[in-house]
């Protein structure tokens, strides 16, 4: 589970970004490049510790392979009314 401040709005912006990937028609691949290079980005500019990089890179390489997360739900049908 992160803890940090910081680390948590990486994390909320890599799913955010997971999803709508998702949503315009790429897959767990492409996802998992643009995963590298944010990952990469971090280590490079020295944003957050390394340790919670790791810790970062843990829980959204979760998210990315739970299939749950990129469902689409499925419309209801309307029930008739007499």
């Amino acid at each position: 589970m992160l803890q940090d401040a910081q680390t948590i709005r990486h994390y909320q912006k890599l799913t955010d970004a997971f999803v709508e990937i998702w949503n315009r028609g790429y897959r767990f691949d492409d996802m998992r490049m643009y995963l590298d290079g944010y990952l990469a980005a971090l280590r490079h500019s020295n944003a957050i510790e390394p340790y919670l990089i790791h810790r970062l890179e843990e829980e959204v390489t979760r998210y990315l392979y739970d299939p749950s997360n990129f469902e689409t739900p499925e419309p209801q049908p309307e029930a008739d009314y007499y």
